[in-house]
């Protein structure tokens, strides 16, 4: 088994099968717009160019939200998430969220199985 929880986006693991799915796990993360970078970021929107404030905004989202849907299938003593997806949505005007969710599951190894975590 993988000392981490594997996080992947198929609906198995190569060299293992689903012996116990634990259920859904999620997390979630709700960022809103600085007024200071939204000034910056308007200036960006009409000389064009990426809107790399808003860009490391919604990374630094992605990553709070996936390391909660983790520790969610940690404490529920999942060794995987499969069929992960990450969604967005505005919650209110200038703020979004970033929701991670997927099956946390208990994996049993039936195979030769090199994992790659990074």
């Amino acid at each position: 088994m993988p000392e981490e929880v594997l996080v992947v986006t198929t609906e198995s693991v190569p060299g293992y099968e689903v012996e116990e799915v634990l259920g859904l796990v999620w997390g979630s993360s709700i960022k809103a717009r600085h007024l200071g970078k939204d000034l910056k970021m308007a200036l960006k929107h009409v000389v064009g160019g990426e809107l790399t404030d808003y860009a490391e905004m919604m990374e630094d989202a992605r990553r709070t939200a996936l390391a909660r849907m983790v520790e969610h299938a940690r404490q529920l003593g999942a060794d995987a998430v499969i069929n992960t997806r990450m969604t967005t949505s505005m919650v209110v005007s200038g703020a979004a969220e970033i929701i991670v969710y997927g099956t946390a599951v208990k994996l049993r190894r039936t195979g030769e199985a090199r994992l790659h975590t990074s």
